[in-house]
């Protein structure tokens, strides 16, 4: 992957100043709770806080068809893929894609982190979306 990353598929996304590029989320400030994706930076009841960068695949399946046009902003070749819940070290449970592992490989509480993700929309537009992949350096 090259060493700039192309611009974040949706504003306030991504913090692509961390190593690993950490997800932004938002705190209400009321209550605590936290929300993904993050609320617009001039909403005063949020502030912005960044999730953790590993956590356990907490469900998962297999996507084997291509999502509705719209919203779905993709290419029109499709390739199953697998998606999945994460748990960010408590903090949170994030959808996303799950990538650099086989599909049989794939197993509850297995240790994952947040990876930048390549997404070339419909008019060819590369754009940066997020996934997790295995964390290697963590047991399983």
């Amino acid at each position: 992957m090259p060493d700039t990353l192309p611009v974040p598929i949706a504003d306030g996304l991504i913090c692509p100043e961390t190593e690993g590029n950490a997800l932004f989320a938002s705190r209400e400030r009321a209550t605590n709770r936290l929300c993904f994706p993050a609320r617009p930076e001039d909403d005063p009841r949020y502030e912005r806080v960044l999730l953790p960068r590993t956590g356990r695949l907490w469900s998962w399946t297999i996507q084997r068809f291509r999502p509705k046009s719209p919203p779905y902003a993709g290419p029109e070749a499709f390739e199953p893929y697998a998606v999945g819940y994460v748990d960010l070290d408590g903090a949170l449970i994030v959808e996303g894609r799950l990538v650099d592992v086989a599909f049989d490989d794939l197993a509850i509480g297995m240790a994952m982190r947040v990876v930048p993700l390549p997404f070339e929309m419909t008019d060819g537009t590369l754009r940066t979306s997020f996934g997790f992949a295995p964390d290697k350096g963590v047991g399983a």
